[in-house]
């Protein structure tokens, strides 16, 4: 049988990658219906651990159907010219600009002459549904700023970002070469292995006492 796997996200485009990277398990999206799910923590790790503590516990008490696991993901993008902006705010920065271009807005932000090396960085937390605290899985991938937009694949932040040796944008590349060099396809593959090894300390540990 399938692990049952909560994700704590209602962003499209993570959802359509998360079921490409993790296709041995049954993925369910967090329902429009349910409130929205806190974020607001000064780190990664911190903003992960918060959405799938929130989304476990709402979970218990309205949750439509039997899952096994709740997994948040925090990720961003880090510029070095913005001081690792917008980082753990990427998904709040965009969302201001919901009605512009976010991509632009962000490039139109570097001061001239600066540094264009960026990072993508991602957070899983996996928290099992019967309690304990959450085990994460992090991963980063260098890169650097394009000069404009490009390309109409990925989401988010992907068209202006280059991996290092590449020439190609994380929006032109295919989801084939994403789905090896992401930041996020990196932390789903430990998170897998670390499932399917039933490695000692892979499962997460016991939930802090409150």
């Amino acid at each position: 049988m399938l692990s049952r796997i909560l994700l704590a996200s209602r962003n499209p485009g993570k959802l359509r990658e998360f079921a490409g990277l993790l296709p041995d398990y049954a993925l369910t999206a967090w329902p429009a219906e349910a409130p929205e799910i806190p974020e607001d923590g000064a780190f990664f790790r911190d903003n992960a651990g918060q959405k799938a503590a929130f989304a476990r516990e709402w979970w218990r008490h309205h949750g439509t159907a039997p899952v096994d696991f709740v997994l948040a993901d925090d990720s961003g993008l880090c510029v070095d010219a913005l001081w690792g902006g917008p980082g753990v705010l990427s998904a709040r920065f965009a969302k201001r600009l919901a009605n512009g271009d976010t991509n632009r807005a962000l490039l139109a932000l570097l001061p001239l002459s600066a540094p264009r090396s960026a990072r993508f960085v991602c957070v899983l937390a996996l928290a099992p549904m019967e309690g304990g605290a959450p085990k994460f899985f992090e991963a980063s991938v260098e890169g650097r700023l394009a000069e404009a937009p490009k390309g109409t694949r990925g989401f988010g932040y992907d068209p202006i970002f280059i991996p290092e040796g590449g020439q190609e944008t994380f929006g032109e590349l295919g989801d084939e070469v994403k789905a090896r060099l992401s930041h996020r396809a990196q932390a789903a593959r430990a998170l897998r292995n670390c499932l399917a090894q039933r490695r000692a300390g892979c499962q997460p540990g016991p939930e802090p006492a409150r």
